[in-house]
């Protein structure tokens, strides 16, 4: 039987075309049956494909958990390459495929996302580009490497630039993508489901991308900070210190689930508890004349520049 594609017939050279077929069509039938093996050549299935990582660290192993645990792909459809036992035992614990060689991924694999360090992406993706083809779809997760490049070395543009953050570990990343040329909006909806397997995705334009590198690529590290100080507070107002630290780590959960599940504006949030004349406001005050929220957007901005200074160099 034909199948349908976004209210288009294609119909495989080795089918007869139905008498109900248009005309129009019959007359073009070699054309096509030109654009049918052409689709047929990129397409990738929507429930059953094969993901490879190229790169076993840490990022590669969360991203791999969240996909197994959620359900978006099981564990016997996931494979990377590693010659350390440590790593090799890593993913092999929950199932995952840990081949010798990165050139098995890449020809054991319909989606292959590159999880290396930023400095050696080139150099990997050059190395594999022979065995890379518009078959596959390419992911990135370095930090600072710009889809132009990307697509430059791999010799074609079905490429997605992600950048997720550190609490991928844990379940709870914070990512945002970008599409490459050639990426169709089916590849981005796959990738969007694959690392909501861990967290929040967001799409942005490539512009952004050094801006959300000093926000939520560099944020959490400023929360440890905050949580890290909320502590000693609480030791220096007398606290003992595995209490304080509890406390200042719920409090900051909290917090962020309320934003997340209020949908009140965080100043609305703040205006709550403060009280008129209260223990709040009083220590509010003390925020503010340390500069706090000031401090806080120089951190953003200043990660920004250095961002941008790196993804040039």
């Amino acid at each position: 039987m034909p199948c349908i594609l976004r209210n288009c017939w294609f119909i495989h050279p080795t089918q007869s075309l139905p008498s109900s077929f248009p005309s129009l069509l019959v007359k073009r039938r070699e054309k096509v049956f030109l654009v049918a093996e052409k689709m047929e050549a990129i397409n990738i299935p929507c429930d059953s494909y094969k993901l490879g990582f190229i790169g076993a660290g840490k990022l590669a192993e969360s991203i791999a958990k969240g996909v197994v645990k959620s359900g978006v792909l099981p564990p016997s459809s996931i494979r990377t390459a590693h010659s350390g036992l440590s790593r090799k035992s890593a993913f092999q614990s929950f199932g995952v495929k840990v081949l010798d060689h990165n050139h098995q991924v890449i020809e054991d694999s319909d989606v292959v996302v590159f999880s290396v360090k930023p400095q050696i992406v080139k150099d990997v993706v050059l190395q594999l580009r022979p065995l890379l083809s518009e078959k596959q779809l390419l992911v990135s997760v370095g930090a600072g490497v710009k889809l132009k490049d990307l697509q430059e070395w791999a010799g074609h543009g079905r490429f997605i630039r992600v950048m997720p953050n550190t609490p991928a570990a844990v379940g709870q990343a914070a990512s945002v993508m970008c599409l490459g040329g050639s990426a169709r909006e089916e590849d981005g909806e796959r990738i969007a489901k694959l690392f909501g397997a861990i967290g929040k995705v967001w799409r942005a334009d490539e512009k952004y991308f050094d801006a959300i590198t000093g926000l939520s690529g560099s944020g959490p590290a400023y929360i440890y900070l905050t949580i890290e100080a909320l502590a000693d507070g609480g030791v220096a107002a007398g606290l003992p210190r595995e209490l304080a630290f509890g406390l200042a780590t719920q409090t900051v959960f909290g917090a962020a689930a309320m934003v997340t599940n209020s949908g009140k504006h965080p100043g609305q949030l703040k205006d709550d508890v403060a009280s008129p004349g209260g223990t709040t406001i009083a220590g509010i005050h003390e925020l503010e004349k340390g500069g706090y929220r000031g401090t806080l957007m120089n951190a953003v901005v200043a990660a920004t520049q250095r961002g941008r200074e790196l993804s040039k160099s």
